[in-house]
């Protein structure tokens, strides 16, 4: 599909750059402003709803009361008018003409007003619905004027990347936002209690184990099971029975968390009399006594968990880093060989620096999944014996004790300690493609 923007009159003067920052400015600030008085207001009983006759949680609801025959054909229709929709929209609003200018026009005011209207049934609402609209719809058609290549251009690119942003506002800015806010109010959320909450993260004993033993984990876990399978890469590469030996190691990386713990429990098991657990019965056939390893402390029962974690991601790293071994240019290794140093001194000195961006990529991701870990944990112990992980207490404040103040305070805790690593990661690769 190709677009034909109209072309800009060389005679016509462009708003400046300046006029533009103010624009953009007062009309972030009207969006946000109305969106936050929309999604705060006390809905009125009495007022009389202004909606479409039906909301978005309405259709979801008729056709879940549907056969699932039924059910399939429809969703598949909907989605396939919504992309036509917006393939039109892509094709032939950007294009010159009257008809098109105000085919344009209609799509920018009408589209923010059926979203927001299809969310709900709003209740004296539609006013701020209608401000989000108009700001939005006068912002577009300002910029998609002062646009270099042509009315309609900026148009086209909006409406093709709306589908994604949308998702990514609904599913990931608007829950971070409010979260946020929900972390500042008491367990009902009715009250604003203002730090209250984190202070109970970093004082009380179920929140300062859940960040002390994240820390532990994001510490020690990424770096063990990083060495371990690297180690492994290279013991093995280039070796006989390369493939078999590799697909042992990567046989724990294919089952799950839940599945992981329910065996390692088994393994660390106590019970007095006749041991079934593995370890414990290594324990008493060298004439030891029996040990409950996950209720040991204080923290012998972490790391418990953390061998099942390593041993589990150990073979994430080695088949990332074995990939990164073969890609060291052989004739790095040779003028390496060819100087007289050891194999140690080359893999040192010239394979370890020939994968670093690969090393750097395992080590955050499996740090970001060690920040996040919640079923070895949920499996394994429950949380108990100062266990917990930020993961683990977001869940259970939330679910058992409805605590939701509390939960968010160990949510936004838990963003703070992966944003650090999701910035790096982020540098990383635009230097590379820098570099590239």
């Amino acid at each position: 599909m190709t677009a034909t923007p109209s072309v800009v009159d060389a005679r016509r003067k462009v708003p400046s750059r300046q006029t533009a920052a103010i624009v953009a400015a007062v009309a972030v600030i009207a969006v946000v402003a109305a969106f936050i008085f929309l999604i705060t207001q006390e809905p009125n009983p009495d007022a009389r709803p202004v909606s479409l006759g039906v909301s978005l949680n309405g259709i979801f609801q008729w056709i879940g009361n549907l056969s699932p025959l039924v059910q399939i054909p429809i969703i598949l229709a909907i989605f396939g008018a919504v992309v036509a929709l917006i393939l039109v929209l892509i094709e032939y609003a950007p294009r010159s003409g009257k008809g098109y200018f105000y085919l344009r026009l209609g799509a920018s005011f009408l589209i923010p007003i059926l979203a927001f209207m299809l969310l709900r049934p709003y209740q004296n609402s539609f006013i701020l619905v209608l401000i989000i609209a108009v700001v939005l719809g006068g912002a577009l058609f300002f910029f998609d004027y002062r646009a270099r290549k042509g009315a309609g251009y900026l148009f086209q690119l909006v409406i093709f990347t709306a589908p994604a942003t949308t998702l990514l506002l609904v599913g990931l800015i608007y829950p971070t936002i409010a979260t946020l806010f929900q972390s500042f109010f008491d367990k009902t959320t009715t009250t604003f209690v203002g730090l209250e909450n984190y202070v109970w993260v970093f004082t009380n004993p179920e929140g300062f184990w859940s960040v002390i033993n994240t820390v532990i984990w994001v510490l020690i876990a990424p770096v063990f099971a990083t060495v371990i399978g690297l180690a492994y890469a290279a013991l093995v590469d280039k070796s006989r029975g390369e493939k078999f030996l590799k697909i042992v190691v990567f046989m724990p990386y294919a089952i799950s968390f839940v599945g992981a713990g329910i065996i390692w429990k088994f393994v660390y098991d106590f019970r007095q009399g006749e041991q079934i657990g593995l370890l414990n019965a290594v324990v008493t056939a060298f004439g030891g006594e029996p040990v409950s390893w996950l209720d040991a402390q204080p923290l012998i029962n972490t790391f418990m968990l953390l061998v099942v974690f390593v041993w589990s991601q150990t073979a994430f790293a080695m088949v990332i880093l074995s990939s990164a071994i073969k890609a060291v240019p052989a004739e790095q290794l040779e003028a390496a060989a060819i100087d007289g140093t050891t194999p140690w001194q080359s893999f040192i000195n010239v394979t370890v620096p020939g994968i670093r961006s690969s090393l750097i990529v395992v080590l955050t991701t499996i740090a970001i999944a060690a920040l996040k870990v919640y079923d070895i944990v949920a499996v394994m112990t429950g949380g108990r014996a100062n266990t917990s992980v930020l993961g683990f207490e977001m869940v259970n404040q939330q679910q058992r004790f409805q605590s939701y103040g509390h939960s968010a305070a160990l949510a936004v805790v838990l963003f703070l300690f992966v944003l650090p690593l999701i910035i790096y990661n982020a540098r990383q690769i635009k230097k590379q493609r820098e570099i590239r």
